[in-house]
């Protein structure tokens, strides 16, 4: 049988930034593969690139240098519309900060990226509102639920839209311990459930104890 190629790959990747007009180095070569189902844990200073490395891996920047592959794709020979393309159908990225829609309902907000991808799977939406404790709170807005039921609506967009890759960018940074953890445990169960790889930025090493790998990033390289 032939090995299926990983989902996510970056081979020498570099990034640097302007301050001051010289440029600062924030990734100095970075090599990394994610594979199908996998889950991994970045960790890292805050300021060590963690979100420069997470927005490189979804096409939301662009490497200097080096290649970025998602589901097979070249990210840096792609024009920008295809690139987008990629954005909404392989990848999904759930943020820190939720970023809900805030005139869409719940109900609209978890169907929005599986919308634009083509990939409205109901079946699924009910098992995701179901398992995430959000089937009474469909017809209701954001500003309706509290900072956990958000970050629920937040996991439930990404993996309605059934991507290949999930990143996740602190995703229970701005929840207490207990529901943080209540919110960890679905995303797993999820992302376990429908196969997905999962790349998930933390500064707590509890939960990056329970992916399926570690890497910090340090001076602009992982170990």
């Amino acid at each position: 049988m032939t090995a299926l190629p990983p989902v996510l790959q970056f081979s020498g990747v570099k990034k640097s930034f302007a301050n001051g007009g010289a440029p600062v180095p924030v990734l100095r070569g970075v090599d990394l593969t994610l594979e199908a189902g996998e889950t991994l844990a970045l960790t890292g200073e805050s300021g060590s690139g963690k979100s420069t490395l997470l927005h490189i891996a979804g096409g939301l920047e662009t490497a200097d240098e080096g290649v970025v592959r998602v589901a097979g794709h070249d990210l840096g020979a792609m024009s920008d519309s295809a690139r987008a393309e990629v954005r909404c159908k392989d990848v999904a990225v759930v943020f820190q900060q939720f970023n809900l829609i805030p005139s869409l309902t719940v109900g609209d907000n978890i169907t929005f990226q599986a919308r634009l991808s083509g990939r409205v799977d109901n079946d699924l939406i009910q098992r995701l509102s179901q398992r995430l404790g959000l089937k009474d709170q469909m017809r209701k807005y954001p500003e309706a639920l509290s900072g956990g039921q958000q970050q629920r609506v937040a996991i439930a967009r990404a993996i309605a839209a059934r991507p290949k890759v999930l990143l996740a960018d602190e995703p229970t940074g701005n929840l207490d311990e207990g529901t943080a953890a209540e919110v960890l445990d679905q995303l797993l169960h999820l992302v376990e459930d429908t196969g997905a790889a999962l790349l998930l930025v933390t500064h707590s090493p509890a939960i990056a104890a329970r992916m399926d790998r570690r890497l910090h990033l340090s001076q602009g390289h992982l170990a």
